[in-house]
C-alpha cells in the first residue's frame, strides 16, 4: 500500500484543481503564471485534437492517451423497470506506461 490507511480518506477527497496546477507547474517550471497557463491550454488542446481525429498520443514515461469505442448495450431504469438501449459511443482513456505504474508498487 502507497499510503498508510489513516491518511488514505484524506488523500482520496483532495483533488488538485486547473489553478493549484498551474501554480505549483509554474513553480517548478520558473516560468511566469501566464506563459504556464497559455502551454497547459495548449497542451490540452492538442490532446482534445488528436483525440477528436482518432488519434493516440503516447507520453513517454507516463502513458497513453487515446480513444476507445464502447459497445451498443442494454439497460434499465431503476425507476420503472423499463429498459433501453444506450448507443456506442466514442469515448476518452489513458493507459498508464510501466515507468508509471513501477512508481505506485
Amino acid at each position: 500500500m502507497l499510503f498508510p490507511d489513516k491518511f488514505q480518506a484524506a488523500i482520496i477527497e483532495y483533488n488538485m484543481n486547473n489553478k493549484e496546477f498551474i501554480t505549483k507547474l509554474a513553480k517548478r517550471s520558473g516560468m511566469s503564471m501566464a506563459d504556464t497557463t497559455a502551454n497547459v491550454e495548449a497542451f490540452v488542446g492538442i490532446v482534445t485534437e488528436r483525440l477528436k481525429d482518432g488519434d493516440q498520443l503516447n507520453v513517454s514515461g507516463f502513458g497513453v492517451l487515446e480513444t476507445k469505442m464502447r459497445k451498443e448495450r442494454l439497460s434499465v431504469n431503476p425507476k420503472t423497470g423499463q429498459r433501453f438501449l444506450v448507443p456506442p459511443k466514442i469515448q476518452p482513456s489513458f493507459r498508464p506506461s510501466g515507468k508509471l505504474k513501477d512508481k505506485f508498487k
